[in-house]
């Protein structure tokens, strides 16, 4: 695989909605991306999750082969926008160590943005980590709106 600017060389890499069979190949991955970023989660959690990428037609999961293998994964979904058609936030993306800088998360990104596209939700957009390795590829592929900043809020529990 090359990278080449926005474009890509990707003809070896397939993409394709999760399905049942992919369920051990997934989570070995989700687990993998949650000890890259130290999370942990009980298995619960991770079957909760499976159901809702096979079963909520708003939530989808996408794994990447190479050779036959899945060496990444990808976590979406679609919601209404107030402004403009709807949107599409990704969620997770993880690529397996050994199957990376090979154009795999480039494919994924353009994979998920095609999908969100034909589903009416031509908004896509996603957060990292100021210092995520990925940021150099995120920084070629997508916008970074400069003055930004994203607040998160969880209301404490027992709160009135």
């Amino acid at each position: 695989m090359e990278e080449t600017g926005h474009s890509y060389l990707a003809a070896a890499v397939e993409i394709a909605l999760l399905t049942e069979s992919d369920r051990a190949c997934w989570e070995s991955l989700a687990r993998g991306k949650d000890a890259h970023f130290e999370v942990e989660r009980g298995d619960d959690d991770y079957e909760t999750t499976w159901r809702r990428l096979l079963d909520d037609e708003r939530v989808r999961g996408a794994a990447a082969r190479l050779d036959g293998r899945m060496v990444g994964i990808a976590h979406y979904l679609f919601h209404a926008s107030v402004w403009s058609a709807g949107r599409c936030y990704l969620a997770d993306l993880f690529v397996d160590a050994d199957a990376r800088r090979r154009g795999v998360a480039s494919a994924v990104i353009e994979w998920v943005a095609r999908d969100a596209e034909e589903h009416g939700h031509p908004g896509l957009y996603w957060n990292t980590l100021e210092d995520a390795p990925a940021r150099a590829l995120y920084d070629k592929v997508g916008r970074f709106h400069e003055g930004f900043i994203l607040y998160t809020y969880r209301r404490r529990r027992g709160a009135s």
